[in-house]
């Protein structure tokens, strides 16, 4: 058997440490995880209401269109339903949108670090893959656009960035798109959508009537708390959807994953309030980093990456060990910095007692 040579260096995807091997390695009975960007609340109470009813149907393969889902979304949304396509989560659209579009001989834009999917699917079709550096945390969108060619399919904008928390503000935004050739996909990666406050973050989904190019992406893993059900999807014009619908896989999403979505949509007031207390989780963090003079980036998701001046994967070993579990920088591109998931009150309390304790005894020791 000959596997595409490109895979033979590819390494999967490395989500963070499971809660199981982390008590199993440590001997400790009570974790907390702050590594992979879940909401510490759960989901509604409607979504699991809906879970429950739907377990009745388990034998039976799911709705391939998502009809009563895609109702609901698109109601709420503002769009036709044609205009929707699902995904095992939104990283499923990602890679849909990659088999459809690129090619050897092809290539496809991106900020770096970013969410390493964009590359990862790239790197899979055999597509050359152009990466441009952040600027303080940010999209270099002058430096992308020239980088696009005419043999550029895929330009690839994450906002709110993981794992920096930072946005492209409406005005560059609307900038950038106006730029980008016409034969040139934009995907506007939003998985942190429902947490952004900031007044200048552009309401994308407008953009879909004057721009036949864009894609925005959205899911139900963050804010929503369907992480382990994976159901994402993606929102562009109705032509563009029909045609990379063939590259989805049939039953991608399950019925119960169909029917917690559908609920969850309709309990806002469950969103709003996650939404509220993780604006305060965020400035439980902003407090520490300035007492303890550690540089961050003003984040718009749930999450808020730190730079603690030494190796990430120190801190992470520090916190693994006392029943906390991050994401280390090292793997995101940021080596001397720890993601951190934005908890509860407690939990955030509890991880940045921790980190206190941790700089106060490496102080001690200078």
């Amino acid at each position: 058997m000959e596997i595409k040579e490109q895979l033979l260096d590819l390494k999967p995807y490395q989500p963070g440490k499971p809660i199981e091997e982390v008590k199993r390695e440590f001997g400790l009975k009570k974790i907390t995880k702050l590594a992979s960007n879940e909401n510490p609340y759960g989901c509604s109470e409607k979504a699991k209401q809906a879970i429950v009813t739907e377990l009745n149907t388990l034998a039976l393969y799911p709705d391939g269109y998502s009809t009563e889902l895609r109702q609901t979304l698109s109601k709420h949304l503002g769009v036709e339903g044609s205009q929707i396509i699902f995904g095992n989560g939104s990283d499923e659209v990602i890679q849909i949108i990659c088999r459809a579009l690129l090619a050897p001989g092809k290539n496809t834009v991106m900020p770096t670090p970013s969410f390493p999917q964009y590359k990862h699917n790239a790197v899979i079709e055999g597509a050359e893959i152009r990466e441009v550096e952040l600027v303080n945390g940010e999209h270099n969108l002058p430096e992308m656009l020239a980088s696009i060619d005419d043999n550029t399919q895929i330009v690839w904008i994450c906002s709110p960035n993981n794992p920096t928390g930072t946005y492209v503000n409406k005005e560059k935004l609307l900038s950038f798109v106006s730029q980008v050739p016409e034969h040139v996909l934009i995907v506007l990666d939003e998985a942190y959508y429902e947490y952004v406050d900031a007044d200048d973050y552009p309401e994308t989904i407008e953009l879909l009537s004057s721009y036949q190019n864009v894609v925005v992406l959205r899911t139900f893993s963050k804010a929503y708390g369907l992480a382990s059900l994976r159901i994402g999807y993606g929102i562009g014009s109705s032509r563009l959807i029909g045609q990379i619908e063939p590259a989805r896989e049939p039953f991608n999403t399950t019925r119960v994953a169909q029917a917690a979505a559908n609920a969850a949509i309709g309990d806002q007031a469950f969103i709003q309030e996650c939404v509220k207390k993780n604006k305060a989780g965020l400035a439980q963090f902003y407090s520490f980093c300035k007492e303890y003079d550690l540089s961050y980036y003003q984040s718009q998701g749930n999450f808020i990456l730190i730079d603690f001046k030494q190796e990430g994967n120190q801190v992470f070993q520090y916190l693994l060990e006392r029943g906390v579990i991050v994401r280390s920088g090292n793997a995101l591109g940021f080596p001397t910095s720890v993601r951190i998931t934005v908890g509860t009150e407690e939990q955030n309390s509890d991880i940045i007692r921790l980190l206190a304790e941790m700089l106060q005894s490496q102080k001690a020791k200078v």
